[in-house]
């Protein structure tokens, strides 16, 4: 049974960071591609990084580049992601999410091609 647990969110100032864990139970980090989606109030479910599964190569979508960075332990069956220089309009709750669907590739970080997500971590960037 693929299980997905987020935490770390919670209240950061802007220009701070934050580091989001995910602890993935029920599958192997290779053998599913995961990342990471996020839901800002009023606003659709996006992709926001995804690493594949076989080479470990990442994906990130413009307004996080350079800031945001997603790294996993296959030893530890954990997902991370990193940001740095968060803004306000990062204020959103996030979900650690995967599939056999996902990968790294254009168009392979989608809110469509994840299968298993998890609850959700609450991330407000906020003076």
């Amino acid at each position: 049974q693929v299980q997905l647990v987020e935490s770390g969110g919670g209240l950061v100032q802007p220009g701070g960071s934050l580091r989001l864990s995910c602890a993935a139970s029920g599958f192997a980090l290779d053998y599913y591609g995961i990342g990471w989606f996020r839901q800002a109030p009023g606003k659709e479910r996006e992709g926001v990084s995804c690493i594949s599964r076989s080479d470990g190569g990442t994906y990130y979508a413009d307004s996080v580049k350079g800031r945001f960075t997603i790294s996993r332990d296959i030893a530890k069956n954990m997902v991370y992601l990193q940001m740095n220089s968060l803004k306000a309009e990062d204020t959103a709750v996030y979900y650690c999410a995967t599939g056999p669907r996902i990968s790294s590739s254009l168009n392979g970080c989608i809110v469509y091609r994840a299968d298993y997500w998890g609850q959700g971590t609450q991330v407000t960037v906020s003076s």
